[in-house]
Parts: C-alpha cells; structure tokens; sequence
C-alpha cells in the first residue's frame, strides 16, 4: 500500500549483492587504513574491494562517511566480541583470551588510533563507544571477580595493549606472518603475565632476535630476499631447537 491509503512505504531491504559490496567495502577499507593510513585513495579502496568507484560512492558518498562508517562498525564489532566471548566461554579468563585474539583479528586496535583524530565524535559514536566500554569492562570484572585476573589490571590496560599488539611490525615481511606473529605474542603475554601454567603451545613461528635482524627494515628485496631458512621458519615450517 501506499502513502495515500493511509500507510507508510516499507523500507526496502538492501539487496544480498550490495551488502556484500558494502561490507567488502569496509573491510577493504580497514585493510588500506593500516597499509597507507586515513589518506588512502578512494580508487585504491575501489580496486581492493572488488568494485567501481561508482559503487564506493553510492554506499559512501566521501571520505569522512566512510572513516565514520568505520569507526562505527568497529566499536560495534568490540562490543559484540567482548559479550559473546563473556557468555559463551567457559570462565572470564578464557573470554578475555578470546576477545583480545578476536580483537587481533578485527585490527581494532590499529584502527581506532589512525581514526581517532579524523572522526567527529557525533551521539551515535558516542553510544557505540560506550557500549563497547562496558562490555570490555564487564568482561575484566568477571576475570577479577572469579580470581582469573590480577586486581591491577584495567579494562584500560587490556585495550592499551590490543593497541600496541596489533599494529603490524616495521619492515618488510609477509603481512599474514606479522598477523600471525601478533597473536603468537598475545599468548605469550597472557601465559607469561597473567596465567600461572598453560599447556597450550604459542602459535605463529619461532623467531630469534638474531634472525629478526636479518628482516629488511625498509624498502628493499623484504620478505622475498629472505634466506631459504629464514623464509621457512617465519612460514612456520621449522622451528629451533
């Protein structure tokens, strides 16, 4: 029916094929943020997710939409990961285990800080940051109150250190190993500083400082120059003895 029978017009629902589009869109978008920072090119963003520049600009029609859409999304995603994780593990610890690597892999914490500056802070952000606040606090709260977590940790240290855990490392070097490398020495926090024994094993390959000179620090052969050996133990295939 329409307006004049007295009823409003359904919304129409977006279409299978232009959510697809929109999400790969953020994610594409999420990717360059870190790789070239909030300045990376729409067309890049484009080509990266699949589609025309006329597709970017239909769902976001600039720059500052998209950065918003986001920062939005990712506090949303914080959100949802900290509860589920609360109520689906078997105890808190092992929840805030769970929402930090799921953090990892949503890169929030690489990407708040590069948007932090260039998004307006508007009531709907605000909402979404406090949800997520609350569901990461809720989170440690359990962990103290079930005698998992140290009492001088904060809900402020655990995002402090999903920052500086995400980020990839400076030089060159295959950007799922640095991923990979992220969540290998999350583990190794969470077993060296807050779990009294674990028998779980770090994932992610095992690296000496020697051999993590031996990365090109800058522009150069990078992870492709590397030696048979070094490539090998960064894909995980060996590991010293």
């Amino acid at each position: 029916m329409n307006e004049t029978n007295g009823h409003r017009p359904k919304q129409r629902r977006m279409r299978a094929d232009a959510l697809r589009n929109r999400e790969q869109i953020l994610r594409s978008a999420v990717d360059l943020l870190i790789e070239q920072g909030p300045a990376a090119p729409m067309e890049a963003i484009a080509r990266r997710a699949g589609v025309g520049i006329a597709t970017l600009y239909r769902h976001f029609p600039d720059r500052s939409v998209l950065l918003r859409q986001v920062a939005l999304d990712t506090l949303r995603q914080s959100a949802h990961e900290a509860t589920v994780s609360l109520a689906e593990e078997p105890d808190a610890f092992a929840g805030l285990s769970r929402f930090m690597h799921d953090s990892i892999d949503l890169r929030i914490g690489a990407v708040m800080p590069v948007l932090a500056d260039r998004v307006p802070m508007d009531d709907e952000l605000m909402a979404a940051r406090r949800e997520s606040r609350d569901a990461v606090d809720a989170l440690v709260d359990a962990a103290h109150r079930q005698g998992y977590l140290r009492e001088d940790v904060t809900s402020g240290d655990i995002g402090l250190l999903i920052i500086r855990l995400t980020p990839p490392l400076p030089g060159e070097m295959d950007p799922e190993d640095n991923h990979q490398l992220s969540h290998r020495h999350l583990e190794l926090l969470l077993d060296g500083l807050v779990r009294v024994m674990s028998d779980q094993e770090l994932p992610g390959p095992v690296l000496s400082t020697d051999e993590l000179t031996r990365i090109p620090p800058g522009p150069g052969p990078g992870y492709a120059g590397m030696t048979d050996e070094l490539r090998a133990k960064v894909q995980g295939r060996c590991h010293p003895r």
